[in-house]
């Protein structure tokens, strides 16, 4: 089971290592693919370093999975060339996504979608993610009518630069290179991603597009506003959701409780609900603030935490590698 991991010294690429490492994926040969500079270089997985490789090393050595963080254009470049060499390619990028004959995938949802003729298969947006994997039990439920959805993200969704820059200025560095148009320390900036020509970012139309593709249901109709925010950790999201159907709120509660993968933390008495602080290095969906909406019928408010670069990008990815291989699709 040989894995290249592409985009392996990026933040998703060392958590796709780890991950990787933690859920104890039975890795025969990793290959460690990064930019041209870092050829050569080493990195440690599993306790061993291991030499990282160029694309085209990469290529030929046919993994069985690659699992891409690279970025868009290195995705629309390159996974068809893994493609074509019989590598099964799992690419964290937005570039394959909203294309109709690509899988856009979250395991617990979808998963069985998935056959062997796929071999570019999309792993949604982190902010996507988490918002499926609430929305997914309620809609077999109740039935989506309405999404309006608000988030709160992290500068690790924008990567190590962004990082930089939020640390930087907490220190008082005015030297540091810029990745926002403004300080992001002590504000919130209402862009992520860059402005289409209807004035909502690509943000923004990846949360309104792909949650319906992945739950198979374009009946509902969705909106966003992304906003980034000075934490590092996680992303949050405020979620409006009018249903078809009435509902119960313990029954809310109960269907999200024991849904794989989703933790409800609910108990405003003791001022327990899910915060970026506390989903930082888990797996988990964290839901919470769950309460109805008073202003319309069949309407319930609530509040989505997760780790960004975990289940929103290398778990989710590890996860499909995971399913693809117990199904014998690899």
């Amino acid at each position: 089971m040989k894995i290249a991991v592409v985009g392996a010294t990026g933040m998703v690429g060392q958590i796709m290592l780890k991950v990787l490492e933690e859920r104890k994926f039975p890795v025969t040969e990793l290959i460690p693919v990064a930019s041209e500079k870092s050829v050569g270089k080493k990195i440690i997985f599993k306790g061993q370093e291991v030499e990282i490789v160029s694309m085209e090393d990469a290529i030929n050595r046919k993994s069985s999975i690659a699992l891409f963080s690279a970025g868009g254009n290195i995705s629309l470049e390159f996974a068809p060339k893994f493609a074509e060499a019989g590598t099964i390619v799992i690419d964290n990028s937005s570039a394959w996504r909203m294309e109709a004959d690509k899988k856009l995938v979250v395991p617990e949802i979808n998963a069985d979608v998935l056959t062997k003729d796929d071999k570019i298969i999309a792993n949604p947006n982190c902010s996507t993610i988490q918002l499926v994997m609430v929305l997914h039990p309620l809609n077999k439920n109740f039935g989506l009518k309405r999404v309006i959805i608000s988030t709160y993200q992290s500068v690790t969704g924008t990567g190590k630069n962004a990082v930089d820059q939020l640390n930087a200025e907490i220190r008082g560095d005015k030297q540091v290179k810029k990745v926002y148009h403004y300080d992001i320390f002590k504000n919130a900036l209402p862009q992520c991603d860059v402005f289409a020509d209807d004035d909502y970012t690509k943000e923004e139309i990846k949360l309104m597009t792909e949650p319906k593709k992945i739950l198979g249901d374009d009946s509902f109709n969705i909106s966003a506003t992304a906003v980034r925010v000075p934490v590092q950790g996680g992303h949050s999201e405020s979620v409006n959701i009018e249903f078809e159907n009435e509902f119960d709120l313990d029954e809310i509660r109960n269907i999200l409780s024991n849904t794989p993968g989703v933790v409800v933390l609910d108990d405003v008495k003791n001022n327990i609900y899910p915060m970026p602080l506390y989903s930082e290095g888990k797996d988990e969906v964290f839901v919470g603030r769950i309460r109805r909406d008073f202003s319309q019928p069949k309407t319930l408010n609530l509040w989505i935490v997760a780790d960004n670069l975990r289940k929103g990008a290398a778990t989710n990815a590890v996860q499909i590698a995971e399913y693809l291989l117990k199904n014998d699709l690899v």
